[in-house]
């Protein structure tokens, strides 16, 4: 095992990490190699820099002029385009998302978490806790109804196994299924990860629900230490005043020295740039320290320098360049989030219509993209199947027993007709 490896080991070996740290995660540290020189150079290298493959003339990156003429001229020189981004992302919008997040969660006021880093999109950032904090043979609680990328991350990529839990009970999260699964992991640590709003059902909890949801967590970790993963892809699209505004992560950060706390975040979603692939991976524990965070850091550095190197230089610019002085940002979230609320009324009014419907029966949905019908027993994909062919419309079906339904994709004046079509179609098929 390499020495830098073995320091930062010794550094978490001192906290709750280190029982939850993978054979690669052990193995994980950042390289004092180019990246690091390089950043280094970059800072005291004054005279000339010849560290970084990166072709320059007059300080600035060579570039394609087809590609730098799309930008409006004058706003962005070539390196905030075409230069490479740090491993860890942008160390301003680092800062800026790590603000941002207090704001939102001002819970978070005060308490000590580890500065976000960039990832490659939300699916990255929980990649890099799988491989880094899931073993092969662990158990990883989930409920039921997950976005179906859990399957290929915890149980094909890493080779762990998923605990599921009925998501719901008396028509809200089901705490007592997720306290008694993971009391159930055969070992004395278990993994979690716990997605609100949720994907595939659009549900979040309630702040009560939140509040239970904590306390059990706290329950069990007098028993048992547990790595929460926290996946915020969606957060803040909430509709129901009783819904939780707040991350889990904001009560769990610090809320006992046996559990272990890991942020996703996305700013493609949150910031409305999908395509930029823009991700934050944040951590947090009751008792870790700045010298612990940092080892976290350096490892999670290393996962990064050694799949994908280092992130989207030009969306992180952009990004950065909204958040900071952008004249419409705020307007443009707002009219986002107004519109989203209103297809969400405007779906659970038509759902009224088939309450008393036998073929498929809505998931409980506040919040989000989505909402999710149980096919109670029928085929899910025999509907996805039927729809397409029969009148072109598409949906996703998850495990053959949910059928999901992204009606942010839908234009608020066609809603009545795709769920008369959704009913339509299980009618034909089913009886």
């Amino acid at each position: 095992m390499n020495e830098l490896a073995k320091e930062l080991n010794d550094v978490l070996d001192k906290s709750v990490v280190s029982s939850f740290l993978s054979p690669l995660g052990r193995r994980m540290y950042f390289p004092k190699g180019i990246v690091a020189q390089s950043a280094e150079a970059g800072e005291k290298a004054k005279k000339y820099n010849a560290t970084v493959g990166l072709a320059t003339k007059g300080g600035e990156p060579m570039h394609l002029s087809d590609i730098y003429s799309r930008f409006e001229e004058g706003v962005y020189q070539p390196k905030e385009i075409f230069n490479y981004a740090p491993g860890g992302g942008d160390k301003a919008l680092r800062a800026l998302w790590k603000e941002e997040m207090i704001k939102k969660n001002p819970s978070l006021e005060g308490k000590s978490f580890s500065s976000p880093l960039v990832t490659s999109g939300l699916t990255h950032a929980i990649s890099i806790a799988a491989q880094m904090f899931i073993a092969e043979g662990d158990e990883v609680v989930c409920p039921d109804l997950f976005w179906d990328n859990y399957d290929l991350i915890f149980t094909d990529l890493v080779d762990a196994k998923i605990i599921p839990f009925d998501f719901f009970k008396d028509g809200g999260f089901n705490i007592d299924g997720m306290k008694k699964a993971l009391l159930s992991a055969r070992k004395d640590t278990v993994r979690l990860i716990l997605n609100f709003p949720n994907n595939p059902t659009g549900y979040t909890p309630t702040h009560e629900e939140a509040m239970m949801i904590v306390s059990a967590l706290k329950e069990v970790a007098k028993e048992k230490k547990i790595l929460v993963i926290v996946d915020d892809a969606y957060f803040g699209l909430f509709y129901e005043n009783e819904t939780e505004k707040q991350s889990l992560f904001t009560y769990l950060c610090d809320l006992d020295e046996n559990i272990f706390a890991i942020k996703g975040d996305a700013a493609t979603k949150e910031e409305m740039v999908w395509g930029f692939r823009i991700g934050f991976i944040t951590y947090g524990g009751k008792g870790l320290t700045d010298e612990v965070y940092q080892a976290l850091t350096n490892k999670t550095l290393g996962a990064i320098r050694c799949t994908v190197s280092n992130c989207d230089r030009p969306g992180q610019t952009l990004l950065l360049d909204a958040m900071k002085n952008g004249k419409h940002r705020d307007d443009d979230k707002d009219k986002l989030f107004k519109e989203m609320n209103l297809r969400y009324d405007i779906f659970k009014k038509e759902l009224e219509k088939y309450k008393d419907s036998t073929l498929l029966r809505p998931y409980p949905f506040n919040s989000g993209y989505f909402m999710a019908f149980d096919t109670l027993g029928h085929s899910a994909e025999a509907l996805r199947r039927y729809l397409l062919d029969e009148y072109g419309v598409g949906a996703v079906n998850i495990f053959d027993r949910t059928f999901r339904v992204a009606y942010c994709s839908v234009e608020p004046e066609k809603i009545k007709d795709l769920v008369a079509l959704i009913y339509k179609a299980a009618g034909e098929i089913w009886t």
